[in-house]
């Protein structure tokens, strides 16, 4: 494998049932592009998702996998990952098969005028099958989101962001949420320190519920970045200077 420019990012927790499926169709979505890499981080699971996913990087040599002793959270794999990838591109997907990566090509071509493409489940173009109280769910975190960020964005959360590795790689150490709440933390700081954001339709299909644990700790993890924000100013530390991410 020469030398690689597109980096996919795969955080993976109890996924057992979708891993190599998911890993098939990004092998299968990434050939004949960019040179690349899969980054599998296993969080944690309790099943046999490393076990799978490390038959599959047997087999493929694009694909190495990380593995957590114990589940931490979402964004700490992502972040974990982030720092393993080597990629000039990263691009993060979700392990679980809700959304049709089939689309990834754009995220990247959007990169080319933008620090970062993200899925947007509210993009006029979007393709969303989703039970009535996840979109009440997601309209509502959007809106304290918006609250207590200042940021415009219709959505956060989706689970499948393309980035250019070099203006993040200074970002990526300062953020501090570990779990769903990642995505926020993210592009808060992205728009603190004016980088363009670039929402794209995404087609997805969403079964799993949410449960008000998940919730609860979704809004303190933003409480936490409202803090840090604008009381602290954390993410605006001397130790991340802006010349860097320009």
């Amino acid at each position: 494998m020469g030398a690689v420019e597109l980096s996919f990012v795969v955080p993976a927790h109890n996924e057992e049932k979708f891993i190599e499926s998911t890993l098939f169709t990004i092998d299968e979505v990434a050939k004949g592009s960019l040179p690349y890499e899969i980054v599998v981080v296993d969080d944690g699971s309790k099943d046999k998702t490393f076990e799978k996913a490390l038959t599959f990087a047997k087999r493929n040599g694009h694909v190495k996998v990380l593995r957590s002793i114990k589940n931490f959270g979402k964004g700490d794999a992502v972040k974990n990952g982030f720092m393993q990838a080597v990629g000039d591109i990263v691009v993060f997907a979700d392990s679980d098969m809700e959304i049709d990566l089939g689309t990834v090509s754009k995220y990247v071509e959007a990169l080319k005028t933008c620090d970062i493409a993200i899925g947007s489940k509210w993009h006029p173009d979007s393709i969303v099958n989703m039970p009535l109280f996840r979109r009440f769910l997601s309209h509502g975190f959007n809106f304290f989101v918006r609250l207590f960020t200042g940021m415009k964005l219709k959505d956060t959360q989706v689970g499948l962001k393309a980035i250019r590795r070099n203006v993040f790689v200074n970002i990526f150490p300062r953020l501090a949420v570990k779990r769903y709440a990642f995505d926020v933390e993210l592009l808060t700081v992205a728009k603190l320190f004016n980088l363009k954001v670039v929402e794209l339709p995404v087609n997805m299909r969403i079964e799993r519920s949410f449960n008000v644990k998940e919730l609860f700790r979704m809004f303190i993890d933003l409480l936490g970045i409202a803090y840090r924000l604008r009381v602290i100013r954390w993410y605006e530390s001397s130790s991340i200077s802006k010349k860097c991410i320009l």
